[in-house]
């Protein structure tokens, strides 16, 4: 790793109000590390942003020192290291602000799910968060964002209103429905290829309580159940989401071996949505534990989930497909797990000018915790296609979205970061210089 010259040093720490970490400084290691240790990543300099204008101000000293540019929040999503260039990490932007008549969050880069959870569960409300209270909210949000409301309220990027934003070319802009509302349109779903995020303003939820829990059953029934699953999906209440776990371990130390895991979360009352799950109990059987109860909606974070470590998308779920993932589990040597999940509801129904987030008519996913050989059986039923936040292989980033939605998102990008300044991520590339004019910027 070269080191960053002086020049370029004293320009960092003359123009931003955060701290500055260079290799050997006591702040440089904490500052660099991902989210569980994911990649050891050595940048040549580490910039903590406490405001838009250090993120500003180190965009353009990253331009004019040529300087690799990369932005992380919490390193959760981090699929690209920062060797050798500028990281700026947003961590301690974390402001978060609610306003109870709008039913809105405004949000810095930095927070976390469970700061917004914090500040709006005293109101009745919900934010459009995922599993773990713990990931950050614009890494989730940008790259689309599911979670427990989403077959209700949709994905997260689709309860983004506006955003702050910070350009390859270090211009400071709004965007909105009816400011740039191209750029609007690709922040709802393509990651951070297109600016950096230094505040969200994002919808809020009627939430409260939700009735939600894990009950687990015998593994046996799970070939019946997922048939059974699939079949009722597509009439299932767009207030219940329902992720079906083959696990080679039960969670529970009191049980034994392989067993099926039921994750439910019905955003309304009790007796509603034990009515909605009647008709998957009894296919499933008799549970060997049941937990589901009612229960404030930060309790779902309890429910867990199964790493993403591969990931794909189906448009049915043929027997076939599902005696597969019943063997990725059970044989000798297999998946951890495969959870086998139905999207659907307001997922599907987003309205015209939705941003470009995956592949909105896919009705199930399943997430593997295994290795490729692990999913290598169930490849043959998958669509092919994938979902931002769970994509791991950043070669496969066109995958997220419909071929129309990955072209129009090059042409965006040639419009506002022609030279890729952005490109440590997921990366869409620009589209070929032709004919594109720039859009019409508003500040």
């Amino acid at each position: 790793m070269d080191p960053i010259d002086d020049t370029a040093a004293g320009a960092l720490r003359a123009t931003l109000r955060g701290p500055v970490h260079l290799p050997g400084d006591s702040g440089y290691d904490a500052g660099r590390a991902t989210f569980g240790g994911t990649l050891d990543q050595r940048p040549a300099a580490v910039a903590e942003a406490l405001t838009p204008a250090d993120v500003r101000n180190a965009v353009l000293v990253a331009r004019a020192h040529d300087l690799p540019f990369t932005v992380q929040s919490t390193g959760h999503g981090t699929r690209v290291p920062a060797d050798g260039g500028l990281l700026v990490k947003t961590g301690r932007m974390a402001e978060v602000l609610v306003d109870p008549d709008r039913r809105v969050a405004r949000v810095g880069p930095g927070a976390r799910w469970g700061d917004v959870i914090a500040a709006a569960a005293p109101l009745g409300l919900a934010p459009l968060s995922g599993s773990h209270t713990s990931v950050g909210v614009a890494g989730f949000t940008l790259g689309g964002g599911v979670g427990w409301l989403s077959r209700r309220y949709a994905f997260a990027a689709d309860s983004l209103l506006r955003a702050e934003v910070v350009t390859a070319d270090g211009e400071l802009v709004q965007a909105s429905a009816d400011r740039n509302p191209d750029l609007f349109w690709a922040l709802r779903g393509a990651g951070a290829n297109f600016g950096i995020v230094t505040s969200l303003e994002m919808r809020l939820h009627p939430a409260a309580r939700v009735y939600a829990g894990t009950a687990l059953f015998p593994i046996g029934c799970a070939a019946h159940a997922l048939a059974r699953f699939r079949d009722l999906a597509p009439s299932l209440p767009h207030e219940l989401t329902v992720s079906f776990a083959l696990m080679r371990e039960a969670p529970d130390a009191l049980l034994d071996g392989p067993v099926l895991a039921v994750r439910a979360c019905y955003a309304g009352e009790a007796d509603d949505a034990v009515r909605a799950l009647l008709p998957l109990w009894r296919a499933a059987g008799t549970p060997l534990a049941d937990e589901l109860r009612s229960m404030p909606y930060a309790a779902t974070e309890g429910l867990g989930g199964t790493p993403p470590r591969q990931f794909e998308l189906f448009a049915d779920l043929p027997s076939g497909l599902i005696d597969a993932a019943i063997d990725a589990v059970e044989r000798p040597v297999g998946a951890n797990a495969v959870e086998v999940r139905h999207w659907g509801g307001a997922m599907a129904g987003a309205g015209p000018g939705a941003g470009p987030v995956g592949h909105r008519d896919v009705p199930f996913s399943m997430t593997i915790d295994g290795t490729g050989a692990d999913a290598a059986s169930l490849r043959p039923y998958a669509t092919g296609g994938s979902f931002l936040n769970f994509l791991g292989d950043t070669e496969r980033t066109h995958a997220a979205y419909t071929v129309e939605h990955y072209r129009r998102l090059r042409e965006l990008k040639r419009a506002w970061d022609p030279e890729n300044v952005l490109g440590r991520t997921h990366n869409i590339a620009p589209a070929p210089a032709l004919a594109l004019s720039h859009p019409a910027r508003t500040a």
